[in-house]
């Protein structure tokens, strides 16, 4: 989504979540129910929906996943009424301002084994953080994983860094990392710390800058609580929200109330409309999905009736782009089933390439909302940490090329500059 710049006063997070949740709690239906069956699910079929979906042409439905909120035809008079104004509104509250931050050069010593593009996700957030970095005493990076920002962290702004995550070999493997950067910048002053953040509380201060890249579900929810407790300077980049450990998601601030979504719907987020994305490209994504849903058939047929996803138990969900013979192979096998013979997999290929054609369509609406399903957390956070008395600004930090997961979480202390 291109982004904007406000010249407008910002309305508080509190103010933006009811703005918000006021759009997308009448439409939480079509978040609930996903399409699984090409038949028109209730939500379609009482909005009057359906034959306008359905009579999509290939070139409109490529250009609505191509472009999602930004396409023109959201305007066109062929659209539905209803349609049409429920997503003008939604693509006016998903606009975000850019932050506008120009990337910090990074010494390519510090950046052995960082992929090109995480490195310009590097570059960026730390030229971001860094009017927060000069007046902490420590950063703490949660959910480092093996540490590049926070190595870049310490090296670049002089500050103690606290590195956390729970996953012992990448800390270790981090550790080793700084060590080597160690003999040619000087010694780095960062602490690599074992710790599961679904069982034990992160203890900040008030002068920590507590940071999160990519963050996940769940830990980004600790991570905000733990910041509004210390009432610290936080940066955080949310990413996968479906990841929690509980079956639903319940609001952190006040502003919410009782609202809350289900893992199921959280995982809508993760939809992007670009014709790029970070590990395939929509057409191969889409051809992914056509396989995983000939896979579920074909188990239905063995007598195993299983829900969209479950038929990749156990199997990495990066296997369907190895086509339906390879998966189905491998998920048969699993389950103790017998082979897919050629016929088999040619009939359920052709169905599933069917009837995934209407799906696409009857999905749409749905795939509308991810962003603003997203943003509604994301403003939960927000509101959140500003109840506690920090200034808050929610922008977007790096270009779609870079990464679809580019919304950031600024909440400080004083305002933040510019």
């Amino acid at each position: 989504m291109t982004p904007i710049t406000a010249r407008d006063p910002t309305p508080s997070a509190a103010e933006q979540l009811v703005r918000l949740l006021g759009v997308l709690e009448p439409v939480l239906d079509v978040v609930a129910e996903p399409v699984e069956e090409p038949e028109a699910p209730r939500w379609c079929r009482e909005r009057g929906w359906t034959e306008f979906l359905l009579g999509l042409d290939q070139r409109a439905l490529e250009d609505w996943e191509c472009r999602g909120l930004e396409c023109a035809r959201i305007e066109s008079n062929e659209t539905p009424r209803g349609f049409r104004e429920l997503f003008r509104e939604v693509r006016s509250l998903c606009q975000l301002p850019s932050l506008g931050v120009q990337s910090l050069p990074l010494p390519n010593a510090a950046l052995r084994g960082v992929p090109a593009r995480k490195r310009e996700q590097l570059g960026t957030l730390l030229a971001a953080l860094a009017p927060l970095a000069v007046r902490a005493q420590r950063v703490v990076d949660v959910g480092a994983g093996s540490g590049h920002f926070s190595r870049l962290s310490a090296e670049l702004f002089g500050r103690a860094t606290l590195a956390v995550d729970r996953n012992a070999s990448l800390l270790e493997r981090g550790s080793a990392l700084r060590e080597e950067r160690s003999r040619d910048a000087g010694p780095l002053d960062v602490e690599f710390v074992e710790l599961d953040l679904t069982r034990h509380e992160l203890a900040l201060s008030a002068l920590d800058l507590a940071v999160g890249l990519h963050a996940c579900g769940g830990l980004g929810d600790r991570l905000v609580l733990a910041a509004s407790k210390a009432r610290c300077d936080l940066a955080l980049v949310s990413c996968c929200l479906q990841k929690i450990g509980e079956p639903r998601r319940a609001a952190l601030s006040r502003a919410a109330g009782a609202f809350s979504l289900r893992k199921s719907e959280l995982g809508l987020t993760n939809l992007t409309f670009q014709p790029e994305g970070v590990e395939a490209t929509l057409s191969e994504n889409l051809r992914a999905r056509e396989v995983r849903l000939a896979l579920r058939r074909l188990l239905h047929e063995r007598g195993l009736v299983v829900r969209a996803g479950e038929e990749m138990r156990g199997v990495n969900r990066r296997r369907a782009h190895a086509g339906l013979a390879e998966l189905s192979s491998q998920v048969l096998a699993l389950r103790g089933l017998r082979a897919a013979s050629a016929s088999e997999l040619r009939v359920h290929a052709e169905n599933a390439r069917r009837d995934h054609a209407a799906m696409r369509r009857l999905s749409l609406p749905r795939h509308l909302l991810a962003r603003l399903v997203e943003l509604a957390v994301v403003f939960d956070r927000a509101a959140t940490l500003e109840e506690a008395g920090l200034a808050v600004r929610v922008a977007q930090l790096f270009e779609s090329r870079v990464t679809p997961r580019n919304t950031l979480l600024l909440a400080s202390r004083a305002p933040y500059p510019g």
